[in-house]
């Protein structure tokens, strides 16, 4: 048998490195900026055309290149950031494992000009899918130009699959945000080929200030400590201002964005009982720690951080928090001038009296002929009033129900009793007069035989159980009054049966760059959903209409949930001949959560019954959506399994 294992070649390598480093062109931005930031720049500009797609150019002041390290640069695992593994150990810079430029030009057409402080002539290097076209001498600025051209060219799969230009736009003006807020001392430029933005070198607060331009630097506090295991800096949001939908959350170690969901969960429980359950709060903190504590060596892109001293942070970074909180009087404070409940005081000579007790001495809890509790007949009462009121209300008829039916219950006092005297006990030594009246206890079962049970019941105010052909039915009141709404605003919507209704004062809603790139490709759907914005200056658009099967909801609420969900969850958001479906169907998805039945809220036996014929006659009922469950069913097996039957 011939030899089967061989060495793959570099180019395949190198492509196969670039799904994992390269996943869109935010990537490429991400890391040809760090490369600048390594190279000690002091002013960065960025230049997008087509989200990316077309060109990517990224210009900086840096260091720069000699010839050979400009060739070099793009050899795989080549790197001027670490000489020996020890030195994984100790990282100071962005970049360490050489597979960033190795990637991007396998997938792409680059081209670098770069030229060091004392070269009188810089170089220029062309690259096409990893293979070196030309190098010259060119003339150029002190720092380096890296320009690439037709990303994904060779990888067609990766291209089909790219998102639509608007949220790729997005997805960069997003890692735009981490780099600028990481690299505060930096001067950075950013033009899209539609807006451009110019931040200068400033601190942190002044940086947030400049990115996002409505007044939240005066919604912030400041969190500082400095102690030998960790510094933490940065800023908390006020818990008056924590947000519903799309709070600004950052976590910096050794200037490197990170997610970290541990400190993330110790953030939140600082605000515990100071906002609302449904809000979070906004944050922006710098850690700074000994680089040989932490471990930025585990993803690919290096967002993920492991801490080693993590559980000694974590009480640092709470205590930092609430101290924060409380120095600035961000928590609620006691109030010691409130008067007391007041008490009345007893009368000269009056003594208290405690509640009287009835107590029987010939009681023996043991002594079955005299077990007759009134608290049985007192529990049954209670029941069956309850029962009783629900199975009279008025009934829908969806399920055959009956309005108005009055069902055959017994009256109250003879049920009650013959329910006690079903479990009275029967002595052989009693005489056959103390036995209840013959066919009491008959009747009463045939009458619970021929009663017409109440359709439907709500359990913890969450869920509607009902009974059903193939088991017990247990249904999902939000999930399944979501999975109704959608499908009927997508039928109006096909149907161009959406009525728009104007608001009488306008609502003002202020946007950041992100998500003004996601409006302004999907203006059109939500202006066929019955939505209308008007632009008003700056970052301020203004909604002037809402569809008016919207009720109860918050108009800025839901368009930021709108432009959240079609920039964060669209799939095959790049096919231009279904982007348009995706996009109404996000927007209706969100609209039927914003307006659907709350988990909590109490339904009637009517809303039930209605709830329920809805549900059911649509074609689809058992998933919402989204792919998650409405409804699951008990049947007989797996009641009798709980019972260990």
């Amino acid at each position: 048998m011939s030899d089967v294992i061989r060495l793959l070649p570099d180019s395949v390598a190198n492509q196969i490195a670039a799904g994992e480093v390269i996943q869109r062109p935010a990537s490429v931005i991400k890391e040809l900026v760090e490369n600048a930031v390594d190279a000690g720049a002091t002013d960065i500009r960025i230049v997008v055309r087509d989200a990316g797609k077309t060109m990517i150019q990224v210009i900086d002041n840096g260091c720069g290149m000699s010839d050979t390290d400009a060739r070099m640069a793009f050899e795989r695992h080549a790197t001027s950031k670490i000489r020996s593994a020890d030195d994984l150990f100790a990282l100071t810079t962005m970049g360490f494992r050489g597979e960033a430029l190795p990637s991007i030009c396998a997938i792409s057409e680059v081209e670098i000009k770069t030229r060091t402080s004392e070269a009188p002539m810089g170089t220029r290097l062309l690259i096409e899918g990893s293979k070196v076209i030309r190098q010259e001498a060119a003339v150029c600025e002190k720092g380096t130009v890296f320009t690439v051209k037709r990303l994904f060219f060779n990888v067609p799969a990766r291209r089909k699959f790219l998102k639509s230009d608007n949220v790729e736009l997005s997805n960069i003006m997003r890692e735009f945000e981490r780099l600028a807020l990481i690299n505060n001392k930096i001067r950075i430029h950013i033009d899209t080929g539609t807006r451009e933005i110019d931040l200068r070198a400033g601190s942190l607060k002044q940086r947030i200030a400049d990115i996002w331009k409505n007044s939240i630097n005066m919604q912030l506090l400041p969190v500082n400590v400095d102690t030998s295991l960790v510094k933490i800096e940065g800023f908390v949001s006020r818990p008056e201002f924590a947000r519903r939908r799309n709070p600004l959350q950052f976590f910096f170690v050794n200037g490197r964005h990170m997610r970290h969901p541990y400190f993330h969960k110790g953030v939140l429980s600082c605000f515990e009982n100071l906002i609302a359950p449904d809000t979070q709060p906004c944050y922006f903190i710098k850690f700074t720690v000994d680089p040989q504590t932490i471990d930025v060596n585990i993803h690919p892109t290096k967002s993920e951080i492991k801490f080693e001293y993590e559980q000694q942070i974590w009480p640092i970074l709470t205590a930092t928090i609430k101290a924060a909180l409380g120095k600035f009087s961000a928590v609620p404070s006691i109030d010691f001038e409130t008067d007391a409940l007041p008490v009345v005081p007893l009368k000269e000579g009056e003594v208290a009296e405690a509640p009287e007790l009835e107590v029987r001495g010939d009681y023996n809890p043991f002594k079955t002929d005299s077990y007759r509790p009134e608290r049985v007949d007192r529990n049954w009462e209670s029941l069956y009033d309850g029962f009783r009121r629900e199975s009279h209300k008025e009934n829908s008829g969806f399920f055959g129900g009956r309005a108005g039916t009055e069902f055959p219950f017994a009256p109250r006092k003879t049920l009650a009793e013959s329910f006690s005297e079903s479990f009275a006990p029967v002595s052989s030594e009693a005489p056959s007069e103390a036995v209840a009246p013959s066919g009491t206890t008959l009747e009463f079962e045939k009458d619970l035989k021929n009663e017409v049970a109440p359709l439907c019941m709500q359990y913890a105010d969450r869920y509607i159980i009902s009974p059903s052909r193939d088991g017990l039915l247990i249904i999902d009141q939000h999930r399944a009054h979501v999975r109704v709404l959608y499908d009927d605003y997508l039928k109006r919507v096909e149907g161009m049966n959406v009525v728009s209704q104007s608001i009488m004062f306008p609502e003002t809603i202020t946007l950041d760059e992100s998500q003004r790139a996601v409006l302004s490709g999907m203006e059109e759907e939500l202006r066929k959903m019955g939505f209308a914005l008007e632009y008003e200056s700056g970052e301020s658009w203004s909604i002037t209409a809402v569809p008016s099967m919207l009720k109860n909801v918050n108009p800025s609420d839901i368009i930021h949930r709108i432009l959240d969900s079609v920039s964060e969850d669209s799939e095959n958001y790049g096919k231009e001949s279904i982007s348009q479906r995706n996009i109404l169907e996000r927007v209706a998805l969100v609209m039927a959560r914003s307006s659907a039945i709350k988990r909590g809220q109490h339904l009637s036996t009517i809303e039930m019954e209605h709830l329920m014929g809805n549900l059911f006659a649509l074609p689809d009922p058992g998933l919402t959506p989204d792919g998650n469950p409405v409804f699951c069913i008990l049947d007989e097996q797996k009641i009798d399994r709980l019972f260990g039957i």
